[in-house]
């Protein structure tokens, strides 16, 4: 079972939104992420630089499966995974009217 732990930084609600997608999946395209989202390629960029540099999730640029442009994939890595886990943890510990949880 994973431990609660409130993450102060994932709970910004589009990184939130950007982990819950990932957590679906192996790896998402940028435009699945902005698209789903409904927010401009600015503000997907800067959530997910946000994201890389604490060590949440990797970016790859890989060839396009239907042209020659390249495309951004997006993985969420095990230290997102677990921060992600026990912030959800920690809400519903929250919603349940439990107070023993630590703050990240």
């Amino acid at each position: 079972m994973t431990e609660a732990h409130f993450d102060e930084f994932i709970h910004s609600s589009i990184r939130l939104r950007i982990c819950g997608l990932l957590m679906t999946t192996t790896c998402m395209q940028f435009a699945v992420i902005r698209d789903t989202l409904g927010i401009s390629d600015a503000a997907c960029s800067k959530q997910l630089r946000a994201l890389q540099e604490h060590g949440y999730v990797a970016l790859r640029k890989v060839d396009s499966a239907l042209n020659k442009h390249k495309v951004i994939e997006v993985m969420l890595l095990p230290a997102g995974r677990h921060a992600f886990e026990g912030h959800m943890a920690a809400l519903e510990q929250i919603a349940r009217g439990a107070i023993h949880t630590t703050v990240a």
